[in-house]
């Protein structure tokens, strides 16, 4: 996806209309969350359904940070040869136990990366969303 950057600036903020997309096209990014006080980042597939992010795990560390603190963040990103971008969400986290938010859920069509069974489901209500595009190229040099 193009975007136009204002005077040639090789850093463009996006709307949160421009986040959201990035998202809906995009299937993996990275959770972090924070228990006991360690801060942990690790990779998920994800799906965006009806303003929300979903998440499939299996028990663990992720899930339990979850359970145990509902702040999370979570970001995505694409990397071409000439452009880039960066979307970070913040926002709560709930493990879904109720049929009817299972059921929503799976119309996000998130699937796993892996053949193991994650039957968890997570719902990320979105607070903030941002992000950036980068055009890339060559760091210009500094003249004395």
């Amino acid at each position: 996806m193009r975007y136009e950057h204002d005077n040639d600036s090789p850093v463009l903020h996006l709307t949160d209309e421009q986040c959201w997309e990035l998202l809906t096209h995009s299937a993996h990014g990275r959770i972090a969350t924070a228990a006991a006080g360690i801060i942990d980042i690790v990779p998920v597939n994800y799906a965006v359904h009806n303003g929300h992010v979903f998440l499939r795990t299996a028990p663990g560390n992720k899930l339990a940070a979850m359970t145990v603190n509902h702040s999370v963040a979570f970001e995505a990103d694409g990397i071409l040869s000439d452009e880039a971008w960066s979307v970070v969400v913040h926002g709560t986290a709930t493990v879904l136990e109720h049929e009817d938010e299972i059921a929503e859920a799976r119309q996000s069509g998130v699937t796993p990366w892996i053949p193991t069974l994650k039957d968890a489901w997570i719902r990320i209500k979105v607070d903030r969303i941002a992000g950036r595009h980068f055009l890339l190229g060559v760091q210009p040099e500094v003249v004395d």
